[in-house]
């Protein structure tokens, strides 16, 4: 039976939208009796078979068919692991002729022409002693500044090494890269150095992925982005073919890496004759030594020329520049911080920032001039200042000598701000100037530019984030202008929301943008803080694993059988809080991909296969099982890497218009990207100058379609491979036969996004129609303006669902879509039925209120019973679901369910119901 549900699970009562209308969840009398009838079909049939499960078991006169995987051809997966699978053993013919070709190469001209290069880099002295260090010892740290020639130089003296000593053919190097762009850009460097092509069977090649260009087979060096690395270890824990792993770049402290250190740290136990070798730019490699046991460290010098560096204020001296602002007060008058929840480290340095101001300003009176002092305390230190960025531009360009400039700013935002504000000065309009923005957003074509060398007589300016502090080298730059902030996400785990904030540059980051201005010739750098801020700075940047959530990598864990979490997680070279784990975990056990034990339930097997984090998983999951599988591979596929949107400088206010047309009113984000990919695939077809225009009218970049499109691939192999669908194809009819019903696409939507949910309410003001959105936990929040649902005021119903909620500024949702009643009580969390006077209510996890009559809501309530076990059984036995078979009680649960959320709409659609209830209810 139904009891009511009792008080809130670990929260207080929370009353939520007191006194505004409640949604009426109603339901015609014909669509009752089908339901009626349905449920006691189904329920008798129950009865009558004793088992519970034997209503998925066949007639006697059937047979089951056996399932067995489909033999593919090569798919993506495998792909991705054929590096791995091959042998590694000696073979001596092979290494004879390796031996050969290398003696060959010494007379190639090519190759001669590239030794001279590699000649002057600083790792190549030191060849030998690294060759030594490696061959006797099992983990080698490496440091040395960006452009000593680590990454490309290291791979191949251990390589050429073995070949020389006749044992080529058992050299199998791996070298994992941080980023996509640099694993690619590496590995076709380091083959050019060989004089051969990439991949091809050569020497050097990579793999990324769903995109690779293979080595040959034995006696190679492969270079790959962590992940890959990651994902090996699912198909062999031992990585038994591979010879060397090299972790470059690490640095940057990036999860993935983070953990590929710790499980590479236990697989020593096994491998004996593993070597490792780990790289690192900066000088804090005793901590990475100290790790692996004080394992040897070896430094090569870069080959620098001097820098010069400037201070703020000594920029403000130089052109005599004064801010904009005039409001004299010192900022921290002006309101410290707003809007920002401070982590409390940060508050402590700023305690000290302030309590220090009034001595540094009176030291720096002899020194600078009286205005300098006065614009210093003028600057506004959380916004970085552009004007000032562009003054010192032209200063460079009119006074000092030829070079590139490479400035350094925190985000996407910013870089378009400074690029406006060059190109409104009739001296940056001329092509004597070459102004390239650089972020990891901006379509890559411009982005090869940046490498090319200028004609004389010409300047590049080159703008971008901390992507070029070490995983681009730009040869040309003699002046790096450092903006001085980073853009950091943190994961609050209290509040369990995710801030995005320009923080403070680490000292580690401002030595590597002040490294990149002395590559070619003597430099400078500009630091944009004083030397106040200069001495408070962090000395490295907080590793990502303890600023990220967890769920993705809870998962990982499990699926490579690391033991528990948190054992495992406390074994990392810095463990996260027992806060994060706990959240991770619960989260996990919510959407029933753990059970109480912490192991994979069936469910979560399913999702830790799927390289998404687990809610994605689970809405492509629904996705296949309601047949409306391409459209919600799109949207899986976008919100797990990012959306195919770019934003063109300039003309920002054109592109949301044009978002806004492809939403064709559909209130939905994510329906939006969507109708984005749709008409791109369609154009394609048409030819590529089609596609093309497309991809221009709508501000879409083609490279971000192409990888979604192998990414939704990838998903449906791993659907196959799974059983639960029929083809390897997205687009497959059988997988589609509900694609084009949108309300059911946003359930499904709902299925994997929730409990993410915000309510809309109508805010009654005179001057203009704007409605208010607000979440359970944080009060009112903002819809990002890049969403088209911004200035929507026109909504059906008043439930939205989001994937991502952004504390910068304010709160922000970042993308949503708009779901009607029906979604939320069959695909959202436990439902309640409660009497409330004459009404009953239905309460989706107690805070999504409906009215309802009460013989309706238990209606629904044991339809939903019935959704949960068939979804349940599913994931036991995943098999596509026959929709020709009629009688199945599969098909008739869907078919009932779909039914209702399709065509409920017009009975309920009324947003507020006119009855306002002022009772209190909790």
């Amino acid at each position: 039976g139904l009891c009511p549900a009792g008080p809130l699970r670990g929260r207080g009562p929370r009353v939520w939208g007191e006194g505004v209308g409640r949604a009426v969840v109603r339901m015609d009398e014909r669509r009752e009796e089908q339901i009626v009838q349905l449920l006691n079909t189904v329920q008798t049939k129950n009865e009558k078979e004793q088992e519970a499960m034997s209503w998925f078991a066949l007639n006697d006169t059937e047979k089951a068919p056996v399932r067995q995987r489909p033999v593919l051809e090569k798919t993506f997966l495998d792909r991705d692991v054929e590096y791995l699978f091959e042998k590694n053993e000696q073979d001596t013919d092979l290494d004879e002729q390796l031996k050969e070709d290398l003696r060959k190469k010494k007379s190639d001209p090519r190759y001669i022409e590239m030794q001279r290069f590699r000649e002057k880099l600083p790792s190549y002295g030191m060849r030998q002693e690294l060759v030594n260090l490696i061959n006797n010892n099992r983990v080698t740290v490496i440091s040395g500044e960006t452009g000593c020639g680590k990454t490309t130089q290291v791979t191949q003296f251990i390589l050429d090494d073995y070949i020389e000593r006749g044992k080529g053919s058992m050299c199998r190097i791996v070298c994992t890269q941080p980023r996509r762009i640099s694993a690619i850009s590496v590995a076709e460097r380091v083959a050019a150095e060989r004089a051969e092509a990439c991949g091809n069977g050569k020497s050097t090649g990579y793999q990324i992925r769903l995109q690779s260009r293979l080595p040959r087979k034995q006696g190679s060096i492969l270079y790959c982005t962590t992940g890959i690395v990651l994902q090996w270890l699912q198909s062999d824990k031992h990585l038994s073919s591979i010879s060397h792993v090299v972790l470059d770049e690490i640095h940057e402290r990036n999860l993935q890496s983070d953990v590929l250190m710790s499980i590479i740290k236990d697989l020593l136990n096994i491998r004996l004759d593993l070597k490792v070798i780990l790289m690192s730019a900066t000088l804090n490699a005793e901590k990475f030594s100290e790790y692996f046991d004080n394992c040897p460290m070896i430094h090569i010098p870069g080959f620098t020329f001097p820098v010069v560096e400037y201070l703020l204020e000594d920029v403000i001296e130089k052109l005599r520049y004064t801010p904009e602002n005039t409001d004299r007060r010192p900022r921290w008058k002006k309101g410290f911080m707003q809007g920002h929840v401070s982590r409390p480290e940060k508050e402590e340095k700023e305690e000290i920032y302030r309590e220090r101001w009034p001595d540094y300003l009176r030291q720096l009176r002899g020194r600078y001039s009286a205005s300098t002092i006065d614009a210093l305390e003028m600057m506004d230190d959380d916004k970085v200042d552009l004007d000032l960025i562009a003054a010192l531009i032209r200063h460079i360009v009119l006074e000092e000598e030829d070079g590139a400039i490479l400035v350094f700013l925190p985000g996407w935002d910013n870089i378009s701000t400074l690029h406006d504000l060059l190109m409104s000065q009739v001296m940056f309009k001329s092509d004597r100037f070459i102004i390239i923005p650089l972020h990891s957003l901006m379509p890559t074509v411009n982005q090869t530019q940046v490498f090319k060398k200028t004609p004389p007589g010409v300047r590049k300016i080159v703008i971008a984030t901390n992507i070029a502090e070490t995983s681009i080298t730009i040869d040309d730059v003699v002046f790096v202008i450092d903006g001085g902030k980073i853009k950091e996400t943190h994961f609050d785990t209290q509040n369990n929301i995710s801030t995005m904030a320009a923080e403070w540059v680490s000292k580690a980051n401002a030595k590597q943008r002040k490294g990149r201005a002395g590559r070619v010739q003597p430099g400078h750098c500009y630091h944009l803080y004083n030397g106040l801020r200069a001495s408070l700075l962090d000395d490295y940047q907080l590793p990502e694993i303890l600023r990220t959530p967890l769920e993705e990598l809870c998962l990982q864990i499990k699926i490579l059988k690391l033991g528990g979490i948190a054992y495992f997680l406390s074994k990392l070279m810095d463990p996260p809080s027992r806060d994060a784990v706990m959240l991770a975990i619960n989260h996990l056990m919510e959407l029933n991909a753990l059970d109480r034990q912490e192991e994979l339930t069936p469910l979560g097997v399913h999702l830790a296969r799927l390289p998404v984090e687990p809610h994605i998983g689970k809405m492509i999951l629904f996705g296949a099982l309601f047949c409306c599988l391409d459209p919600v591979l799109t949207i899986a596929a976008s919100l797990s890497f990012k959306d195919p949107f770019v934003i063109p400088l300039g003309k920002e206010k054109v592109a949301d218009a044009r978002r806004k047309e492809l939403s064709k009113n559909t209130k939905s984000d994510h329906l939006t990207v969507v109708n984005a990919f749709t008409g791109w695939e369609e154009t394609r077809r048409r030819g590529f100058r089609t596609e093309k225009d497309y991809c221009w009218e709508y501000f879409l970049s083609s490279n971000t379609l192409q990888m979604l499109h192998n990414m939704k691939g990838q998903f449906a192999e791993h659907l196959l491979a799974a059983g639960f669908v029929n083809s390897r194809d997205p687009k497959d009819p059988k997988s589609n036969t509900n694609s084009d019903n949108e309300k059911l696409l946003k359930a499904v939507i709902c299925a994997g996004l929730y409990p993410k949910v915000a309510k809309i309410r109508p805010s009654f003001s005179k001057k203009r129609k704007m409605v208010k959105v607000c979440t359970k936990t944080d009060g009112t929040v903002n819809i990002h303006p890049k969403s088209v649902n911004v200035e929507e005021t026109e909504f059906h119903y008043n439930w939205l669902v989001y994937h991502l909620k952004m504390r910068t500024s304010s709160i922000y949702l970042y993308d949503c879509t708009e779901v009607s009643p029906y979604c939320l009580l069959f695909f959202g969390g436990d439902i309640s039925i409660q009497k409330d006077k004459d009404q009953d209510t239905i309460a989706v996890d107690e805070w999504i209120v409906f009215q309802s009559p009460a013989r309706i809501a238990h209606l629904v309530k044991n339809l939903r019973q019935e959704l949960d076990d068939l979804l349940q059984e599913k994931i036991e036995n995943p098999h596509p679901v026959d929709w020709n078979d009629v009688k199945s009680r599969e098909t008739a649960v869907l078919t009932a369910i779909i039914d209702l959320i399709t065509t409920q709409e017009n009975e309920s659609a009324r947003n507020y119901a006119p009855r306002f209830q002022s009772e209190r209810y909790s």
